[in-house]
């Protein structure tokens, strides 16, 4: 079993292949930006380099960034203690492309690192990809759909909906669509008992998300209602 710097470092190392710049972590508390207290998602720093507020200067970065959720949309204090997999503070390793690559490669190299690097069982994992939303006039990730089947089986791709496979990190700002990959945990029994596809972010403290591919399309604005009034006759 691979300790926690084993797997940090083989997360920069190939990323470093992939010709990534290494950079730090953002510190936890957020600096000269007045919508965040506390550096809650990866994407934090870089923020200005999605809405287009500074250039990049590199176009491929990876990092291992601080975060911090005890407050806002992005919240897991409650759920401390209840399932295994939340925490308020944890570390984030991340990959990101400004104006580089998208999808298509960021869909083949987490696959890549996870079932040739780390060697997990590509029997035990899963996937996800956003379902769309007709109330928010928002399709289905087909891009993603169709970059998946190169790699699993259509009935290992599963429909997500905005809850899961919408990614916000508030109420406005940056935002998209994600594919996630879930693992599956139990023991060889309880996968022929239970598929492990019914039990995808269903709460199961055994089949978990490990990856989380977001693709940052859109920008949300604050919506302002305006009211018309007529003079009485």
């Amino acid at each position: 079993m691979m300790t926690s710097a084993e797997i940090r470092q083989a997360f920069m190392d190939f990323f470093s292949s992939k010709g990534h710049a290494i950079v730090p972590s953002a510190p936890i508390v957020v600096k000269n930006d007045p919508t965040l207290m506390f550096t809650n998602a990866g994407m934090n720093q870089f923020k200005d380099y999605f809405l287009g507020n500074k250039k990049a200067e590199n176009t491929r970065v990876a990092d291992t960034q601080k975060c911090l959720r005890v407050s806002g949309k992005h919240n897991d204090l409650e759920e401390v203690g209840v399932d295994t997999y939340h925490h308020t503070m944890f570390e984030m390793l991340g990959n990101w492309s400004f104006g580089d690559y998208f999808k298509k490669e960021a869909i083949a190299w987490s696959w890549e690192l996870l079932t040739e690097v780390y060697k997990l069982d590509k029997d035990r994992l899963y996937v996800t990809i956003f379902e769309g939303d007709e109330k928010e006039g928002l399709p289905k990730d087909e891009e993603a759909y169709n970059e998946w089947k190169n790699f699993v089986a259509v009935d290992r791709i599963l429909l997500g909906n905005k809850k899961d496979n919408f990614w916000e990190m508030g109420d406005t700002g940056p935002c998209g669509p994600c594919t996630e990959i879930h693992v599956d945990c139990r023991t060889d029994e309880e996968r022929k008992t239970v598929s492990g596809k019914t039990l995808v972010n269903a709460d199961h403290p055994q089949v978990i998300e490990i990856w989380n591919n977001v693709f940052i399309q859109f920008n949300r604005k604050k919506m302002v209602a305006l009211k018309h009034y007529l003079p009485s006759m």
